[in-house]
């Protein structure tokens, strides 16, 4: 309960979540799941509806959309741009997408951006979105590489004082893994696609770490003491400005993009 409250709060405190970054990295999903008219399609984790509205579009009036997800804070901007839109056809659900539940064969497409590595457990998240899908129904991921989003660096100094973190990208980290995922979940025809849309931060920006951390089952900065905590920081701020280049910190992601078929 703790780790959700976390990322609730995390989430719902990203009040300008929409930019060229959070888009770009969303909407490639589309062109390797190609959603048609009339389709009914389930984006988990909808956050403000970026997947949700692109596709809202693409399946037109006899088609429906279905967004969830658990920040309000999230699905506010969502609703907001559905009604600037004036589109009909969209319907959010604010609810934990790790589990709720819809009648099987519901959807032909399930779509989920960059989120994924947030539930608890993925191999069971995956089999519950295989019942939701008709036959021949298509489900679509996007996760990050093990070595992005600033993860290493962290684990790394955090281990020199003896503190012991694991990705949350550890489960889908590699092509490897996202196959082999869906491929238990009974997924066919998997493909995975690699995309690089890393960029250089701010070196005021990215020497700064809040000191937060998510991890579905474990998180022990929780419990470093106000000074070690300092330390960390320190630490990080040194290492950032030691790898910086004139163009910045450079900020690691590589993405990939995994849809399979329910045979």
């Amino acid at each position: 309960h703790q780790y959700k409250k976390k990322v609730i709060e995390f989430f719902d405190g990203r009040t300008s979540y929409d930019n060229d970054y959070t888009i770009h990295r969303a909407l490639p999903l589309l062109d390797l799941v190609q959603p048609q008219k009339g389709e009914k399609v389930l984006d988990m984790a909808t956050g403000t509806g970026i997947i949700a509205i692109a596709v809202a579009q693409i399946v037109g009036s006899e088609g429906k959309v279905t967004g969830v997800d658990f920040s309000s804070g999230m699905l506010a901007q969502a609703q907001q741009k559905i009604e600037e839109l004036c589109l009909q056809n969209i319907e959010l659900i604010e609810a934990d997408a790790e589990y709720i539940n819809f009648n099987d064969e519901s959807f032909d497409v399930i779509l989920c951006s960059t989120a994924i590595v947030y539930f608890k457990d993925i191999p069971a998240t995956l089999r519950k979105w295989y019942s939701f899908l008709k036959p021949g129904g298509i489900v679509g991921f996007s996760c990050c590489s093990e070595e992005s989003c600033g993860a290493p660096l962290i684990i790394e100094i955090c281990e020199k004082h003896g503190i012991s973190l694991t990705s949350i990208n550890e489960p889908t980290g590699t092509p490897y893994k996202c196959h082999h995922l869906l491929t238990e979940a009974g997924f066919k025809n998997i493909e995975v696609k690699t995309q690089q849309i890393g960029f250089y931060h701010n070196l005021e920006q990215a020497r700064e770490w809040n000191g937060g951390w998510f991890h579905p089952r474990e998180n022990p900065l929780l419990q470093v003491s106000s000074e070690q905590m300092a330390k960390l920081k320190a630490d990080y701020r040194q290492k950032i400005e030691a790898e910086a280049t004139e163009e910045g910190a450079w900020y690691e992601n590589l993405t990939f993009f995994v849809t399979g078929r329910k045979v």
